[in-house]
């Protein structure tokens, strides 16, 4: 197992309490596909390892390491704070990544994991070094976002997968990693990759028979009731579509580390030794003095010159 780099340990810095706390994207139709494929494989008692190639600040690797059997591996390859090896592969490592580090990524791991998981550093390309050809069951791809690359980590996770293996590829179609998209589908027409579903975000295929995982797919979205879905065909196969707003998270893995409680504020002595009800309900407002009252009062406080002369006016008044 990768021990924590020396100068600045996992355990000197902050950790997350929530999955929620750690930065990233991993919405919750791919948390739901995450959890339905690891669960459907363990139920058919399918072998192999889990993959994961770029982690990120660890989000979904934190997600895949609380679904990992006993028995099995979690490797995880990145760059983390490793240079690059050509300049365009830099420059998006500059762009986008530029807080990242290694030390991050496994404080926030360890935030929930006893253990880390394989740490491999460096460009993905490596990574049939170090894993076993036929040893993986599910592959997350979401390293480099250029063509070159992407290709590469498509056609290494394929001699790495089982027979029935997943392989799941992270900004298929988002617009400023076009070159994701042209591997993905690239793949598909040129490299036997099957599709099985598509979500926002992320693209679901198998190089071996998608058909029966296509069906227990559908009919385990149709048990839940609150995933959309429909099934569209590319180059005559089937692709199931899926949207999961408003649908309920799966599991959430449990941080080791209990947030701070939260104190109720404290009032001033004075003020909570007063009865509860003052507190509830303001002082009541004296009575507002009738039209009559007054004149009373006006009455009583004028010369009384002026009053006789009052009094004699509100006489004529009435008897007309």
């Amino acid at each position: 197992m990768t021990a924590p780099i020396a100068d600045q340990s996992a355990e000197q810095l902050p950790r997350p309490t929530r999955l929620s706390d750690v930065k990233g994207w991993f919405f919750t139709a791919d948390q739901l596909l995450f959890d339905w494929f690891l669960a459907h494989q363990q139920d058919r008692s399918e072998p192999g390892d889990l993959l994961e190639l770029g982690a990120y600040m660890g989000k979904s690797a934190i997600f895949l390491g609380a679904r990992l059997r006993a028995d099995e591996r979690f490797t995880v390859c990145d760059l983390f704070d490793s240079p690059a090896e050509d300049a365009s592969n830099s420059k998006e490592m500059k762009k986008s990544y530029a807080t990242l580090t290694r030390r991050a990524f496994e404080a926030n791991y360890l935030a929930f994991h006893e253990e880390l998981p394989t740490i491999t550093q460096g460009l993905s390309s490596i990574v049939s070094d170090h894993v076993d050809a036929g040893s993986v069951r599910f592959a997350h791809i979401d390293a480099s976002h250029l063509y070159e690359h992407v290709h590469g980590d498509i056609l290494a996770v394929r001699e790495l997968l089982t027979d029935n293996g997943v392989v799941v590829l992270d900004d298929y179609r988002a617009e400023h990693c076009p070159g994701v998209a042209a591997a993905t589908w690239q793949a598909v027409a040129n490299e036997e990759l099957r599709p099985i579903c598509i979500t926002g975000t992320k693209f679901y295929g198998t190089w071996g028979d998608p058909e029966p995982l296509q069906k227990a797919l559908v009919d385990w979205i149709k048990a839940r009731g609150d995933i959309w879905h429909e099934v569209q065909y590319v180059n005559d196969a089937p692709l199931i579509r899926l949207s999961a707003k408003g649908a309920k998270e799966p599991a959430q893995p449990v941080s080791r580390h209990k947030p701070a409680a939260v104190r109720a504020p404290q009032r001033p002595a004075a003020q909570a030794q007063a009865p509860a009800a003052s507190a509830a309900r303001p002082a009541a407002r004296p009575p507002i003095p009738t039209r009559s009252t007054v004149r009373r009062v006006a009455l009583d406080v004028l010369p009384p010159i002026v009053t006789r002369a009052i009094v004699k006016a509100r006489k004529r008044s009435r008897n007309r």
